[in-house]
């Protein structure tokens, strides 16, 4: 008997101009500032078939990757109707192609409203991804502190950007699971709200600041999910064994950490293996079989048949992230290890970092 197929399509967007030659190899003679024009004005496009996504309940899924060919800057720049213009005509391609549901990608899911707009004039189910973007963040912080030594229960946590719809709903979770927890902001009144509702939630030990260097020097456990175009976290600013998944794109911490201090284990988030034998046919920078949570989250719900909307707007709820984490898990998705600026970081690289903990812990 033939087995069923269901359909999705997720939006890309090249992140930098340079980001063009991955599919078009003679843009690397053309100057960004040129590629960038030339991307505002093309239409959206099917960047590539995805193929070989199968579920562990035997259900199998194919896709389509739809490129708006705009740069994260363009995007940021431009006025949100326009943009929003623009998705519904990526969700007219998808629908052509069969798609029963569509995820945005990148910066397609935190331009005007989140999804919301787009939904509203589409037929076509839409989902941002950012509910299992939360839960494996939550899910990857939790193993690493296990894998450097670390009791989650006894660890000081902090997260930076906690009022952003990611950041207020992994305080939220994380809050199961710390001892104690930092939350930091730019505003006090969504801090203080936030705090308060997380101290009802769980009665975890919770403070405030919007001081991003004196908070992260408290950490033994950090989330970085900051929208932040500008790198908030220094080599000087962590303290020896501290754990650090870097939500963030662009990156909240900088790559001189990683070079500077053998003491840290710093990883990205939501980096996450696809069941079967998955073939993206497009390089997107990870190795086969890997991809980003908020595009797996497209994928769960095509192969559960939740052709739905589902993660939209800025409020995330922890029903919505643990329910999509459930059914990851049934159909065979799994946190990929851990990576950062494109590599793998190995087990003898975590047992290194422990090492330099302990000999920095010892007497002189």
């Amino acid at each position: 008997m033939a087995r069923e197929t269901r359909r999705f399509a997720f939006v890309v967007h090249p992140l930098v101009a340079r980001d063009f030659v991955r599919k078009y190899p003679i843009a690397r003679l053309v100057p960004d500032s040129v590629l960038e024009r030339i991307g505002g004005w093309m239409k959206p496009l099917v960047a590539s078939h995805i193929t070989g996504v199968r579920s562990a309940t035997g259900v199998e899924a194919e896709g389509w990757f739809i490129g708006l060919p705009m740069t994260s800057s363009l995007l940021l720049r431009s006025d949100p109707e326009a943009v929003y213009r623009k998705l519904v005509a990526c969700g007219h391609l998808a629908e052509s192609l069969g798609a029963g549901i569509m995820g945005l990608g990148a910066y397609t899911k935190v331009i005007g409203d989140r999804g919301v707009t787009v939904a509203e004039r589409l037929g076509l189910p839409v989902t941002t991804g950012n509910s299992y973007t939360a839960a494996t963040a939550v899910e990857s912080s939790l193993l690493a502190a296990e894998e450097m030594g670390k009791a989650p229960r006894a660890a000081h946590a902090v997260v930076v950007g906690a009022t952003g719809s990611i950041g207020a709903v992994c305080s939220r979770i994380l809050a199961r699971h710390v001892g104690s927890l930092l939350l930091v902001a730019r505003n006090f009144d969504l801090l203080n709200g936030l705090a308060e509702r997380i101290r009802a939630e769980s009665g975890t030990d919770v403070g405030v600041t919007s001081d991003v260097h004196a908070a992260v020097r408290q950490a033994d456990l950090l989330l970085a999910v900051s929208a932040s175009p500008e790198v908030l976290i220094e080599p000087e600013d962590l303290r020896p064994g501290a754990v650090v998944c870097d939500v963030a794109r662009p990156r909240n911490v900088s790559r001189k950490v990683c070079e500077r201090r053998d003491d840290v284990l710093v990883f990205d988030g939501g980096v996450i293996k696809i069941p079967g034998e998955p073939d993206f046919g497009i390089d997107f920078g990870f190795p086969p079989g890997l991809g980003e949570a908020c595009m797996a989250e497209t994928m769960v719900l095509a192969l559960e048949g939740r052709l739905e909307d589902y993660t939209l707007g800025r409020d995330l709820s922890c029903e919505q992230v643990d329910e999509i984490a459930e059914m990851a898990r049934r159909h065979g998705f799994s946190i990929a290890g851990f990576r950062r600026f494109e590599r793998a970081i190995s087990p003898e690289e975590i047992a290194s970092i422990r090492d330099a903990v302990a000999r920095r812990a010892a007497p002189a």
